[in-house]
């Protein structure tokens, strides 16, 4: 009987996300390939409620090579996937889920390119579209009560504007300091360590870790600065988006004098106080308030005035 061999990820932007050989067997499963890996970050961006698969597929032989606490250093034809989607109902997740998008990162010839693929209503298949869209979606949550929202898929334009640094498009999520924490009880660096997916460290000891904002044995100081930086600092920190506009420098390991905070705690809270697309912060991906996240960071600003 011949051997199942599975196909190796494509490092292109296809038409089709199933071209990509980033899932197995039926796409809406979101069964990984053998090919990739998946990953999870300790502290998450907020993206209107929407769960989120994230990958990463390497170049077969090579790893992430260990360059601080940050971003690793990615081979080039690396792919990174995430993939948004809604379960139908929380409190019976057998109903399934409705998935909206899978934003896709590869670095080609030594610098990222981004690209957007939009699933199709029989959730078969997503294709690429770089105009960005808005989709209506409905879901329940663990209280039963049916939330409603007209979830933003953004354009190439806005990819840009949140994962741009210094003129050149980054990852956001991957850092080694947001990935170093246990999943499943078992400490995620160390597994992509014992896999082979990570060099040039030996340890998950030698890299710091971006704590949980949702974490309540956690200072309110600590879990509002780690929801500002994965919420903000992508835009607000040296050579983000933001940089020219703003004094802020808002990444976790900036101390508070450095950060520029104080000088602006009122502008920072009315801009988080409510939602207008294009002046409220965060100034683009999401549709809502986030009341949770947001209701920390105000707490903790009424501790600076």
């Amino acid at each position: 009987m011949t051997p199942v061999v599975t196909p190796d990820v494509v490092a292109e932007f296809k038409t089709n996300l199933s071209e990509l050989n980033l899932f197995e067997g039926n796409l809406n499963e979101l069964v990984i390939s053998e090919k990739a890996f998946e990953y999870n970050i300790n502290t998450t961006l907020f993206s209107d409620y929407a769960h989120k698969q994230r990958i990463i597929a390497l170049p077969e032989g090579t790893s992430l090579q260990y360059n601080g606490d940050g971003l690793p250093i990615f081979p080039d034809n690396t792919v990174i996937a995430k993939t948004f989607y809604y379960n139908v109902d929380e409190r019976d997740l057998t109903l399934g889920k409705t998935i909206i998008e899978t934003r896709i990162l590869i670095k080609i010839n030594n610098n990222w390119e981004t690209g957007n693929y939009v699933w199709n209503e029989t959730q078969t298949d997503a294709i690429l579209d770089s105009e960005g869209s808005t989709v209506p979606i409905t879901w329940i949550d663990t209280d039963g009560n049916a939330n409603p929202t007209s979830y933003k898929i953004p354009s190439s334009t806005d990819c840009y504007t949140c994962h741009s640094n210094s003129d050149r498009i980054l990852p956001i999520g991957p850092k080694l300091r947001s990935m170093n924490f246990n999943v499943n009880g078992v400490n995620q660096l160390e597994q992509f360590i014992n896999n082979q997916q990570l060099t040039g460290v030996m340890s998950s000891s030698s890299v710091r870790s971006l704590p949980n904002w949702e974490d309540p044995s956690l200072s309110l100081e600590t879990r509002a600065r780690a929801y500002i930086d994965i919420n903000c600092a992508h835009c607000h920190i040296p050579g983000g988006t933001c940089a020219d506009e703003s004094t802020l420098n808002l990444a976790f390991e900036t101390t508070l004098e450095d950060s520029k905070i104080l000088e602006q705690v009122a502008l920072i809270d009315y801009r988080i106080s409510f939602f207008l697309e294009g002046i409220s912060m965060p100034y683009i991906g999401t549709s809502m308030r986030h009341t949770e996240g947001l209701d920390l960071v105000q707490s903790y600003l009424n501790t600076l005035n």
